[in-house]
């Protein structure tokens, strides 16, 4: 077995191995700063990188040195403040942080501080997540073919033309064209040996011999070494390769009961939802559909920057997404998505209508719907409502509740945790 060191440099003389390696060492610590970093940033600093610190003490390593080696006598000086066993608190100040009073007393190290890039930074925060209950399959077009491998061909482009596999067949059908002549050269040879030996007076059998020795080399000289024939090819062919198609339905409430700071929470959830999707699918499309009394189909700018407000009649949103989903997106070919915010806020005679149509017209076509309420309050309604939906179908529906920014990222790592299949 061979090993293959990649020792080039890369940008800014950075090793990406090293970098990796030492990523993968203080993992727990990045995945914390993560953390903190998605509920305090705004919407448009959400895919950017992060500067990460680590304890000073958290970075060292062990020493292995030699010791002095044999019995050693040491007296201790004893004191009257500490016994055996006893925890000695760290000194306050001097740690090198920045927080907290000036001190005449303590010691410590400034914290190790480094950045990471928006490609770690991402692969940190949608780290074990996935879109449950992806199953079903279709193939879409030729892009979803990828082209592998499939042994030898004796035609193809020059640049595939396999060396080893050329020679091989060259070499083989010299030895098939010119055995019976090498064979019979090796006789000839033998027996001119013995005449020059035995008879070296015999001018007449020689030159026979010579003669015939001279046309079997010139018959097995006639052999190219290389032919058209020989060249063989590295046969690629194109391979289906089944994609998951799916589509996911952000379903967000703009009613006027929504304060300016739960739009802000639910955008963010969002956002992260589609930074997630965008990432880690590459056959995924998103519908987004605010709503506030009526229902409406947005593109991307739309859905996170519209000021349109209104009353609250949340059935407009489920209804429409309904419709969509019947002309779009046949169930047997798609694996069908929603999550939707709102604060819970709903007209009075509409909740039961909400529940009505996810358990009946889409719950049952669906492979996962998500609802998070925005709200410090207690429960809504409409909350209770889904609770029946989620009695019905455990396995497909779940429900969280946001209180502040600092909830986004935590709920949104449980409501797409990776399952394990059992």
């Amino acid at each position: 077995m061979s090993y293959v060191i990649d020792r080039r440099l890369n940008g800014k003389n950075k090793s990406t191995v090293n970098r990796q390696r030492f990523l993968r060492r203080y993992r727990d610590h990045i995945k914390k700063a993560v953390e903190e970093a998605v509920s305090r940033r705004s919407i448009t600093d959400m895919e950017h990188g992060e500067q990460i610190s680590i304890p000073g003490r958290d970075i060292d390593e062990p020493v292995l040195h030699h010791g002095r080696g044999g019995k050693q006598t040491t007296v201790h000086p004893g004191n009257k403040q500490f016994s055996g066993g006893d925890h000695i608190p760290r000194p306050q100040g001097g740690g090198g942080r920045g927080a907290g009073k000036a001190s005449n007393s303590g010691e410590g190290m400034d914290e190790f501080v480094f950045q990471i890039t928006q490609e770690e930074f991402l692969d940190f925060m949608f780290e074990d997540l996935e879109l449950p209950n992806l199953v079903k399959r279709h193939l879409t077009g030729s892009d979803t073919f990828k082209t592998v491998r499939a042994g030898i061909s004796n035609e193809g482009n020059p640049s595939r033309i396999n060396i080893v596999r050329t020679l091989r067949s060259a070499h083989a059908r010299r030895i098939a064209l010119s055995g019976s002549s090498r064979a019979k050269l090796k006789l000839a040879l033998a027996e001119l040996e013995r005449l020059k030996v035995e008879e070296p007076d015999n001018f007449g059998d020689i030159q026979e011999v010579e003669a015939e020795i001279g046309k079997l080399r010139a018959r097995i000289n006639r052999v190219p070494f290389l032919d058209t024939f020989d060249l063989k090819y590295n046969l690629l062919t194109k391979q289906p390769n089944p994609s998951s198609k799916a589509v996911m339905f952000c379903l967000m409430d703009v009613s006027g009961s929504m304060t300016q700071a739960t739009k802000d929470i639910a955008k963010r959830f969002f956002i992260l939802l589609y930074l997630f999707l965008k990432r880690n699918y590459d056959k995924i499309e998103v519908v987004f559909i605010r709503h506030h009394t009526s229902a409406k189909e947005v593109d991307e700018e739309e859905f996170f920057y519209s000021r349109e407000t209104g009353g609250t009649i949340v059935s407009s949103a489920l209804k429409m997404m309904q419709e969509i989903m019947a002309a779009r997106y046949p169930v047997n070919e798609w694996n069908i998505y929603a999550a939707q915010a709102s604060d819970g806020d709903n007209w009075n005679d509409d909740s039961p209508v909400c529940r009505d149509i996810l358990i009946n017209q889409i719950m049952p076509f669906v492979q996962y719907f998500t609802y998070v309420e925005i709200t410090p309050r207690e429960h809504q309604a409409l909350w209770f409502e889904y609770e029946q939906v989620g009695e019905s179908y455990a396995d497909t529906f779940a429900q969280q509740q946001l209180v502040s920014a600092a909830d986004i990222y935590p709920v949104f790592r449980e409501l797409f945790q990776r399952r394990l299949v059992t």
